[in-house]
């Protein structure tokens, strides 16, 4: 975890409208790090890598598109999927709950909010998640194998506004790593960044638009019939 206490979060409540929230999943909704950790040692001692250095730039980019450059020959989705699909039933107890995130997801779903999860992962990794914690399953998920580029491009980010009908550009991407923030911007969205596994420092270099210590930051307020828009309020974000 960054150590924030160095900074300013105090900025007054903004309330906005969206026509949709996409989150990122680990470090935004849950953070599985110590499972992840696990997974690459393992899988670095199996081709020989120190787990390290796969662990130096892993975050927030597709396991796929770190295996092109590690190992090519298991850069593939049949290995990719089975291995992160064995993550969450071998790891479960070692993932938390960014705080706040359980009850925005809830909030939305009661509404029937348009929401989705647009994620580095892959399917078999988010759906085993988000059953072993016991959270709010989206209608509609974009995965690692769904994209043809990760992170930071943003054509997953697209994908995701796409796929819940939304053709401009007034949508809400929740995140952690800088490789997703700059890929919710490139797409054209604003982006509420969660300090939960990045500096500050990362996340403003990145373009954040507000960065916030965690979920309990970012509420529902309402949904207006009407329009579809979600009213979101943010609250204690970074004074920059």
């Amino acid at each position: 975890m960054p150590h924030l206490d160095q900074h300013n979060f105090s900025a007054p409540i903004e309330v906005h409208s969206f026509a949709a929230l996409l989150f990122d999943m680990d470090g935004t909704i849950i953070d599985s790090t110590n499972a992840i950790i696990k997974h690459w040692h393992q899988i670095g001692k199996d081709i020989g890598v120190d787990p390290e250095v796969i662990l130096a730039t892993s975050h927030g980019r597709r396991s796929i598109d770190v295996l092109e450059i590690l190992e090519p020959k298991l850069a593939n989705w049949e290995y990719v999927c089975a291995a992160e699909g064995a993550i969450p039933k071998k790891w479960g107890h070692d993932a938390v709950e960014i705080p706040g995130s359980r009850s925005i997801l809830e909030s939305l779903e009661q509404v029937s909010a348009p929401w989705a999860i647009v994620t580095s992962g892959t399917q078999p990794l988010v759906t085993g998640w988000l059953e072993v914690m016991g959270l709010a399953h989206p209608k509609h998920l974009v995965s690692a194998e769904q994209v043809a580029k990760g992170k930071p491009d943003p054509a997953c980010y697209k994908l995701g506004a796409e796929r819940l009908g939304i053709k401009g550009d007034d949508v809400l991407v929740l995140e952690d790593a800088p490789a997703g923030v700059r890929a919710g911007i490139a797409a054209g969205y604003k982006v509420v960044a969660l300090a939960t596994t990045h500096t500050v420092q990362q996340l403003q270099e990145a373009g954040a638009t507000w960065i916030v210590r965690d979920m309990r930051s970012v509420t529902m307020k309402n949904l207006d019939k009407k329009t579809g828009k979600v009213e979101v309020s943010i609250k204690d974000a970074l004074v920059q």
